[in-house]
């Protein structure tokens, strides 16, 4: 298998973005109720530039452009086993946010393995009784709203919740096996994204619905992605931030087709971590 030629250079690929829309958008992750459509809005693959954060990596800010790699090798042995990593993997990911963030609670509050499948990257990787594929539309998992949720949820006492001052969730994602060639994550510097650019969204599952962002596209998005991420890397990177100044707040964020990936390349299969950080608790 050929390695990637392209590291510290920008590529050119397509993302999903948001139409415009009076209405509010919704998605189905299931098959919807008879006479219900999977969705009610309409998208567009935009060409964009995505560079390869490799040779700056050093100098990017989980606070500041809203994502940073970090090197962080794990114990976990079996990333499919729910019990390892709940037990094993959790704790890694919550000193790995303490660390880069310097909040002073941690609450790890669920995980997603998910397995690229051929073909274009489907919209939030959604596969009908497949493992869930990797997501090719911009979006960004949390709202102000659904972020207050789960806030409260996690302190589970809304005194408590009512009296922190800052609070943040972040995504912290991994390969679990080979290189990432074909699907890499490619994010949206937090700095260039406009209040407008964000549309609140429903996206409903079998036993729940989520408030998710989706996202309009603006040609001051600013893209980056890092080239054959590694079992021993862990990407962090913000989804949503209480202080509404001074920090990175939201951090769009989709896979896509790297127009460079060998033929050959193994299918991508990543784990992504959901963190919900308090700074004053």
């Amino acid at each position: 298998m050929q390695q990637l030629q392209t590291r510290n250079c920008a590529v050119s690929a397509a993302l999903e973005y948001l139409l415009p829309t009076a209405q509010r958008p919704f998605n189905y992750m299931y098959q919807p109720p008879a006479g219900a459509a999977w969705q009610n809005a309409e998208y567009e693959r935009a060409m964009v530039d995505i560079r390869d954060a490799r040779g700056v990596a050093a100098h990017l800010s989980v606070d500041r452009e809203g994502f940073e790699l970090r090197g962080a090798p794990t114990a976990m042995r079996d990333f499919l086993d729910q019990e390892q990593v709940v037990g094993v993997y959790y704790p890694e990911v919550a000193e790995i946010a303490l660390a880069a963030t310097g909040a002073s609670r941690a609450f790890v509050f669920d995980h997603l393995v998910r397995k690229r499948e051929p073909g274009p990257p489907q919209a939030f990787g959604r596969r009908d009784g497949h493992r869930p594929g990797a997501a090719g539309r911009v979006h960004c998992d949390f709202t102000v709203a659904s972020a207050q949720r789960r806030l409260a949820a996690e302190l589970r006492d809304p005194n408590a919740a009512s009296k922190v001052q800052r609070y943040s969730i972040v995504n912290l994602w991994r390969s679990i096996r080979h290189p990432v060639l074909d699907a890499p994550l490619a994010l949206c510097d937090a700095r260039t994204v406009a209040p407008g650019d964000l549309v609140a969204s429903d996206i409903f599952y079998p036993m729940r619905n989520g408030e998710i962002y989706q996202v309009l596209h603006s040609a001051r998005h600013e893209w980056s992605y890092f080239s054959a991420m590694t079992r021993d890397e862990t990407l962090i990177f913000k989804q949503f931030d209480s202080a509404s100044t001074q920090v990175a707040r939201f951090t769009p964020h989709a896979a896509f087709e790297h127009p460079h990936a060998p033929a050959d390349a193994p299918l991508r299969e990543s784990i992504e971590i959901r963190c919900l950080l308090v700074f004053d608790y």
